[in-house]
């Protein structure tokens, strides 16, 4: 972790879901932070009233935190909440909804991981390594708000395969302008469904073709990602969907008998003619820096792309725990006969594909004053 001389003083936090997967990697990640202080705790009512460690099936590497042992479960209802300047959504999709916008209209602030809002046309879907700049949506959300708000808001992360192509895919657009099309085969960790998760009988042995809705994720999340924020004829912003370029995506999404760390192999075509070479992508991916390390956010990763040299890297095991999982490896950059440029990405989809982009979306809102 790193960050600059001035850093805030301590700020309350809450966690929802506090008790499943997501949670859990929010509270190990919180334990740790330099000012965000974990001050309460939701879950759903059969945990509600008992202390943590009576309510969680814990499922970390590291023991059960000692501020939170002995701290009783709430029920995720927002007056538990009140003195959270921010609160972090481990929920659930199926009861994430109504509960984030309950907290929203009670002027909290809610960075979620649950996939709920990410196609509300007035939140922001941010990777925080990638487009902090949409960031600037929020005073617009707040004031379309019955009644409008002053301090609520709710920002989300992305699904964690997408959070692990767009930052490669924002780093060569920036070095190399837009680009026109994207095929993306993913090989996605058994963490990512949660606890407990794939069955065993499917998953050793074996690989599922099929993963419930993620393709589709992958493919409008990352346009919405890149694209940029464009203001109509009255004042009014909307996310363009990168538009203005239009970009083919398409994904085929894999789970494997991998514990933690989603691989994805990708091939890409520029629109401009004629394309770069793979020593300047691999010089591109590794010049990128992201706008939470610029700023000074302590969990951002000094390297935001690591660009591997050896043929058979990276690999989820040996490459998913570099700088905490924080940033996404990328090996094997090379031309491709029918596309352009074809590459692997390795992103850690419990960390930076989840708790940990949010965590970061937390810091840039300090940084940038959205959070007092």
């Amino acid at each position: 972790m790193h960050g600059k001389e001035h850093t805030p003083r301590e700020i309350k936090v809450g966690v929802l879901g506090a008790t499943g997967t997501v949670g859990q990697r929010f509270i190990a990640l919180l334990s740790r932070h330099p000012y965000f202080i974990i001050h309460a705790l939701g879950a759903s009512q059969r945990s509600a009233g008992k202390k943590y460690t009576q309510a969680v099936n814990w499922k970390q590497t590291s023991p059960v935190p000692a501020q939170v042992r002995d701290m009783v479960v709430k029920e995720c209802i927002p007056e538990h909440f009140v003195e959270c300047s921010v609160v972090f959504s481990g929920l659930d999709s199926d009861v994430a909804g109504e509960i984030e916008e309950a907290f929203r209209h009670a002027e909290l602030a809610v960075f979620s991981n649950a996939k709920n809002y990410r196609r509300d046309p007035a939140v922001p879907l941010v990777v925080p390594l990638v487009n902090s700049s949409h960031f600037a949506m929020i005073p617009q959300q707040r004031a379309q708000h019955s009644p409008p708000l002053k301090k609520g808001f709710i920002l989300t992360n992305a699904n964690c395969s997408t959070t692990g192509v767009v930052v490669p895919l924002a780093a060569l657009e920036k070095a190399f302008g837009p680009l026109e099309s994207c095929m993306i085969t993913t090989m996605q960790a058994i963490s990512g469904a949660g606890y407990p998760g794939v069955p065993s009988l499917d998953i050793i042995d074996n690989v599922v073709p099929y993963i419930s809705g993620e393709e589709e994720k992958m493919e409008w999340e990352t346009l919405k990602i890149l694209g940029g924020i464009s203001e109509g004829d009255e004042g009014l912003k909307s996310f363009d969907m990168h538009d203005k370029h239009p970009l083919r995506i398409s994904a085929s999404c894999n789970r494997v008998p991998v514990i933690e760390g989603h691989t994805e192999c990708v091939s890409i075509r520029f629109a401009r003619r004629p394309p770069p070479s793979p020593q300047q992508v691999r010089e591109a991916l590794t010049a990128y820096t992201s706008d939470a390390y610029a700023l000074g956010c302590p969990s951002a990763p000094r390297h935001t792309v690591f660009v591997h040299e050896e043929v058979d890297r990276p690999q989820p095991r040996l490459d998913r725990d570099y700088q905490m999982g924080a940033g996404v490896s990328v090996g094997r950059v090379r031309q491709c006969r029918v596309l352009d440029i074809k590459f692997v990405v390795l992103a850690n989809n419990v960390a930076i594909g989840a708790a940990t982009s949010s965590i970061l979306n937390a810091e840039l809102a300090v940084v940038k004053g959205i959070i007092s």
